[in-house]
């Protein structure tokens, strides 16, 4: 019996895909975990995933009156600055401007706030208003 299975190049990439997730895939289950942690905190959902051009929101929730805008980052370590640092100046831009593309369907404009929750390996992290203007 040989140490070592030879494997042709279809037959190793079909195996890769079998053991990995799609960075699609990681980012849903984040999502998810996100969503159910902020479930428990007494937030309830009122959409998920919005678009524009502008960009994306990956959950829009509700806190009593205030309206939730929340950004999830997903790292598997805090190496490299971790979840937090990477909502950068221009996902900031881009979180503000695609908040207010949903805002203005809204009539009275009710009072928000941006939060991110930031998920590395086990760890949840909720940052409260990440954006002030």
């Amino acid at each position: 019996m040989p140490y070592c299975t030879k494997l042709s190049v279809p037959e190793m990439t079909a195996q890769k895909k079998k053991l990995r997730f799609s960075t699609t895939d990681r980012g849903r289950a984040a999502e998810d975990q996100a969503l159910a942690f902020l479930l428990q905190q007494g937030l309830s959902i009122v959409q998920r995933n919005f678009r524009c051009r502008r960009g994306e929101i990956d959950l829009i929730m509700r806190e009593g009156a205030v309206l939730v805008f929340v950004e999830v980052r997903q790292r598997s370590s805090q190496l490299f600055g971790g979840a937090a640092a990477s909502v950068g100046l221009r996902k900031q831009a881009r979180l503000w401007h695609t908040a207010a593309v949903y805002l203005q369907r809204l009539k009275p404009t009710p009072a928000c706030r941006f939060d991110a929750v930031c998920i590395e390996g086990e760890n949840i992290h909720w940052l409260r208003h990440i954006l002030s203007g």
